[in-house]
């Protein structure tokens, strides 16, 4: 495998010349107005995903380079090397295989694609994990004595599970609840056990190494109270989701799901970190999900880059950041049940792409990812849309929607869908008004992503398309989009932090820090 950082390549300059001459000025009314085409140039259809990028600021030639950009960065062979099972997160030398977690039991073989034994061995244990896990999950279900599963993580241990049991909400098993606790601020955890009862909880607890200093609080927190309120046999009311069978049974568990160190947190959802999901929605919806994100997987991989939805879009993603300076992206679900999907991806891309150096340690003379947020609609509408519209920044939007609901209260949906189309249309229209006031700009870009339903498929191909997406431009820009070592250390200061707000010693301390900290003990 060879790449090459996007601003060594004749690509990147000829991209430069094309935004001085055209970019910088384009106007998409003019473009749709002048190339009646441009709907069907910039639309297409993904496994469960329909997209339309006909409102962003780009035209057909400028999007020809962006692809000239990806082949001669090594784009393509990166992604082989992925799915080949080498070790692309080169600072921890692993594997990056989140996708095989959904690939089906079968041998990884075809025209494009032959099996290392590596890959083959890890799909033999992916499917026997993934048995076991299911397995769990349908004994759970068939429990009437648990109503209630509280699933204790941090991260990607929590935001994705929970993120994807609100979107599939309509498909919960009746009769179970289902809470997630993450912050180690203690409020979340007592919130949550007011709710519930020790000998109808089962309390799941995620995390790989089963050291995680948030969770392993909350967890030995758990397990206080749980024995404080009269509460016996562990081994039935806690399960752990972990490689660490030996701490994990000390604390008193023997139901154990592992995972294996080729999956990062933010892409471990489809993993044992899965399993309050499959708790939910049940062995087969699990499976339903898996394969929604496996036949993107198959686009991703197969599908020229021209027809390739996550290359589009990481493309399109680049575009912004480096050529139009756009500094961050709204998300905008129009389903109120994604209503945890912003704060999902801003995980997903912020973690993976907030990199200021490249995979060989040098300092990047551009700019990386963008800084995501967002809010289901139309509840966005009436806060920061006014930004949007009329505010001084350009912020590119991405609008989800979703065909079919799944109620059948009368006009509610014909009115959440207007609103989505109207959002999109006045972005880029804007409205002229000679008092300033009511004037509405317009050209602002944005892009428009369709689902017939949401479903467990449909919900795995999301969420499966943002992650290959995010690998796009993290390949382009030439970062490590697998590692997070900006996580790490300010836990490290909190360990010498929370020491001293037991002495109150603040030797050694910057004058702030200190100055805190004598007002936090006194």
């Amino acid at each position: 495998m060879k790449t090459t950082r996007c601003d060594r390549t004749p690509a990147w300059d000829a991209l430069q010349t094309t935004f001085n001459e055209r970019g910088r000025s384009f106007d998409v009314r003019a473009a749709f107005a002048s190339d009646p085409s441009r709907f069907a140039c910039f639309s297409q259809s993904a496994p469960h995903v329909f997209a339309d990028l006909s409102k962003n600021l780009l035209d057909q030639g400028t999007e020809q380079l962006l692809f000239d950009l990806a082949r001669q960065s090594g784009l393509e062979s990166h992604r082989e090397a992925m799915f080949s099972g080498a070790a692309i997160n080169t600072t921890e030398l692993r594997a990056v295989m989140h996708w095989l977690l959904r690939k089906p039991p079968v041998p990884l073989v075809s025209e494009a694609q032959v099996a290392t034994e590596f890959v083959a061995n890890e799909l033999t244990k992916v499917h026997t994990t993934l048995a076991a896990m299911l397995a769990f999950a349908e004994q759970v279900r068939g429990d009437a004595g648990i109503t209630d599963v509280v699933n204790i993580g941090i991260g990607g241990s929590d935001l994705g599970p929970q993120m994807a049991l609100l979107a599939l909400d309509e498909f919960v098993l009746p009769g179970k609840r289902f809470h997630f606790v993450s912050n180690v601020d203690g409020h979340e955890l007592a919130a949550v056990l007011r709710k519930v009862k020790p000998a109808s909880t089962l309390f799941l607890i995620a995390s790989k190494t089963f050291t995680t200093i948030e969770t392993m609080t909350n967890a030995q927190s758990a397990k206080a109270w749980f024995e404080a309120q009269g509460g016996t046999d562990i081994a039935r009311h806690f399960a752990a989701l972990t490689t660490n069978v030996v701490a994990a049974n000390a604390f008193g568990i023997s139901s154990t799901f592992g995972f294996w160190d080729w999956v990062g947190g933010r892409y471990s959802v489809w993993s044992a970190i899965g399993l309050p999901l499959a708790i939910a929605i049940g062995a087969q919806g699990f499976k339903e999900f898996l394969g929604g994100a496996h036949a993107m997987d198959e686009h991703f991989r197969l599908a020229p880059l021209a027809q390739n939805l996550p290359v589009r879009l990481g493309l399109l993603d680049l575009w912004y950041r480096n050529f139009h300076g756009f500094t961050s992206r709204s998300v905008a679900p129009y389903h109120s049940a994604l209503k945890r999907y912003p704060a999902y991806l801003q995980q997903l891309e912020m973690e993976s792409n907030g990199k200021r150096v490249d995979a060989e340690g040098a300092a990047l003379p551009y700019g990386t990812a963008p800084v995501i947020w967002g809010e289901p609609g139309t509840n966005g509408q009436h806060a920061y849309f006014q930004m949007l519209h009329q505010g001084t920044d350009v912020v590119p939007v991405e609008f989800v929607a979703v065909k079919a609901p799944k109620h059948d209260l009368p006009g509610h949906h014909n009115l959440l869908l207007a609103n989505v189309l109207a959002q999109a249309q006045a972005l880029m229209l804007g409205k002229v008004d000679n008092g300033g006031h009511k004037h509405f700009a317009g050209n602002r870009p944005s892009t428009f992503l369709l689902l017939d339903e949401l479903s467990p498929s449909s919900l795995g191909a999301l969420i499966a398309l943002q992650e290959h997406r995010v690998f796009v431009s993290g390949s382009l820009w030439g970062i490590n989009s697998f590692d997070q070592w900006g996580v790490e250390l300010g836990k490290v200061l909190a360990k010498n932090v929370e020491a001293r707000l037991s002495s109150g010693d603040a030797t050694g301390l910057d004058a702030s820090t200190a100055g805190l900290l004598a007002r936090l003990r006194d």
